[in-house]
């Protein structure tokens, strides 16, 4: 692939290493800067907001974003990488200063909704981008760079509105106010770095002619490829992967609230502990994409363990009545759960789907995972209006962790016998 440089003189795929991980640390510090002042909001509005109408706020943005996330696809084939990305972060931008104007809970479950849609322009066009532009030897690699922004983000998010708003006792509306501030740069930053529609049709045209010289065969495979995206070992992967996301926004989502009203965590503490999650997990992401990567054959075996493994460290936060045990499975949970797990997962993905079907197998890989992070936030705060506690979100996650695992490493031990 050849590589062109701008007049900085780093290479265009640097460049978009940098801006794509830059997006993500802008989203997810908006995704995060909520779940530590709950309490402040629902003061802000006259009180009596229950805990399941205050998960809403997460729930109604998943839901935004998981609708998105096949139209943006369409679009980012028809209409090009840049024309969708600027509209949807105009969009998200719009969302943020809705919510911080908002004086009621429907107000911010309308711009938390926008906010989904928003940012449901992004996944597609990242991905898309990356696929387009970094070299194949340094994809995996570079992929898991990337991706860190996510844990970068909400790391910074948990922090800073755990410090501004319940420390210093500044108005909620200050994380919004900042977040839109972030999510102009990154219209600026796209508008000057992401190239226009010629290399985007260059791109379609190439794919179309390598396309045209196998159209026979992928006439025979078409007829399968439905049967084989819900064969067993694709049907428990994407049920791995519900569970595996499960688990991750469940807790980005209530561990603050939790570590505040049921672990005696105060002020900033509760920001700085939620992030070793994220923090964590960027050194795992990158030792763990490594490492499958130079034993190619044995992804598998690091899923089932990684996943294993994640499921033990929730069961320990949980259960741990010593704050230091606490923080340590919370920083081992980041070091080996969703962002760790994740890569190897989609590389797994991508070798053993259905050769004609790839996109639409990671199309509904991505759905069944994000299905999860509608569900999560809402039940585990029902959860904890009929209890009073949020530790059976916990159990949930762990059970579901652990059942999601079982059933993928049984399905390729069949596999595996047949063949």
């Amino acid at each position: 692939m050849e590589t062109k440089k701008v007049n900085s003189g780093m290479e265009y795929w640097k460049k978009i290493i940098i801006l794509l991980c830059s997006g993500w640390v802008t989203i997810w510090i908006y995704r995060s800067a909520l779940a530590p002042v709950y309490p402040q909001i629902n003061d802000s509005l006259g009180g009596g907001i229950s805990d399941s109408a205050l998960g809403s706020i997460s729930s109604f943005y998943f839901l935004g974003y998981v609708i998105m996330q096949i139209p943006a696809g369409f679009l980012v084939d028809r209409i090009g990488k840049k024309q969708v990305l600027l509209p949807g972060f105009v969009l998200f931008g719009i969302a943020a200063f809705l919510i911080s104007q908002a004086s009621s809970i429907g107000m911010i479950y309308a711009g938390s909704f926008l906010a989904g849609i928003g940012c449901g322009s992004f996944y597609g066009a990242a991905y898309s981008l990356t696929s387009q532009n970094i070299p194949q030897a340094k994809r995996s690699f570079s992929t898991a760079i990337v991706n860190s922004g996510s844990a970068i983000g909400s790391g910074f998010g948990l922090i800073l509105s755990s410090l501004l708003v319940v420390q210093m006792q500044m108005p909620w509306q200050t994380m919004m106010y900042i977040s839109v501030a972030l999510i102009v740069c990154m219209l600026i930053a796209f508008s000057l770095v992401i190239r226009g529609n010629k290399d985007d049709v260059a791109f379609i045209e190439k794919a179309k002619l390598e396309a045209k010289a196998k159209t026979a065969p992928e006439k025979v495979k078409e007829d399968v490829s439905f049967k084989r995206l819900f064969a067993p070992r694709m049907l428990f992967t994407y049920v791995l992967y519900f569970a595996t996301c499960y688990a991750y926004y469940m807790t980005v989502t209530w561990l603050p609230n939790f570590l505040g009203t049921e672990r005696g965590f105060k002020g900033v503490a509760i920001g700085f502990s939620a992030s070793l999650v994220a923090f964590a997990s960027i050194p795992g992401a990158l030792l763990f994409s490594r490492l499958a990567d130079k034993y190619m054959n044995k992804k598998i075996q690091f899923i089932v363990v990684l996943e294993l493994l994640a499921a033990a460290m929730l069961l320990i936060t949980v259960q741990a009545t010593n704050q230091v045990f606490l923080l340590i499975a919370l920083i081992l949970y980041g070091f080996l759960g969703k962002l760790a797990v994740e890569p190897i997962i989609i590389s797994w993905l991508g070798e053993n789907a259905p050769k004609v079907g790839v996109g639409t197998t990671l199309g509904v890989f991505n759905f069944f995972g994000m299905m999860s992070s509608v569900i999560a936030p809402r039940l585990t705060g029902s959860i904890s209006d009929m209890t009073g506690s949020k530790e059976m979100g916990f159990y949930i996650s762990v059970i579901l962790l652990v059942v999601g695992t079982v059933l993928f490493l049984l399905a390729n031990l069949r596999k595996t016998k047949q063949a």
